[in-house]
């Protein structure tokens, strides 16, 4: 195993919103995310630019777009995937546990 990899599974629940965001900023869910985002980013930028792509009329903003059509997908793949980690916290409860602790160590 390679030098500062972790074995077994990350601890991906979380309560808030913020919490989810900081799972998805450090790659939490990469290795699922992005192979949809590759699939449909790909297919995305097929669909929506391949006229300037093939005719070489390409510019900064075509980059821009085909960028968006990977970051998207990858975003809602990873909101997706985290769904099923959300700890809902009951009424009244203001004990909020910290999603991704270990990602800390």
């Amino acid at each position: 195993m390679p030098a500062g990899r972790r074995s077994g599974p990350r601890d991906l629940t979380w309560t808030t919103v913020g919490q989810a965001t900081r799972l998805i900023v450090v790659g939490a869910t990469a290795p699922v995310a992005a192979k949809v985002a590759v699939v449909v980013g790909t297919i995305l930028s097929a669909a929506n630019e391949r006229g300037a792509l093939v005719d070489g009329n390409a510019t900064w903003v075509t980059g821009l777009r085909v960028l968006v059509n990977y970051v998207v997908p990858y975003i809602v793949s990873s909101v997706g995937y985290l769904a099923t980690f959300r700890v809902v916290r009951p009424a009244g409860d203001d004990h909020e546990p910290r999603a991704g602790a270990e990602l800390d160590r």
